[in-house]
């Protein structure tokens, strides 16, 4: 692995999909750090790097206790990428978990949530 690569889990730590894909990590000796997002903050420009490389639809996560606990017009905000942003940094649970970000310095990688063989994959593609 490079050395210039920085890989960055973003997420919170009693989250199971979390807990999976940081076992995967540790599992395949790949170093990472954790940014709990709830505890560290989140801040637009992370979001918004997100979604140059993320789908909006992935990034919600519209099936969690969270997104049903909004109101409609908070639900409503999704809807663009302003006020899905606006949404997510009021309410980082309502993003997909983990969202992990590997930046190479030559181009950035992002993937939501975890299946092992989508990390695999995205893995392969970046060695």
């Amino acid at each position: 692995m490079s050395s210039s690569r920085t890989i960055t889990m973003y997420g919170i730590p009693n989250c199971d999909t979390v807990k999976k894909a940081r076992t995967w990590l540790e599992q395949q000796e790949i170093p990472f750090h954790f940014h709990n997002f709830k505890k560290d903050g989140l801040n637009q420009p992370t979001v918004e790097q997100w979604l140059k490389k993320s789908d909006l639809s992935i990034l919600i996560n519209r099936k969690g206790t969270t997104w049903r606990a909004l109101s409609d017009a908070q639900k409503a905000l999704a809807d663009t990428a302003e006020g899905a942003i606006a949404l997510m940094l009021e309410n980082p649970s309502v993003i997909k978990r983990p969202v992990l970000v590997i930046d190479d310095q030559s181009e950035l990688h992002v993937a939501v949530s975890f299946k092992a063989d989508q990390y695999q994959n995205l893995f392969s593609s970046v060695a």
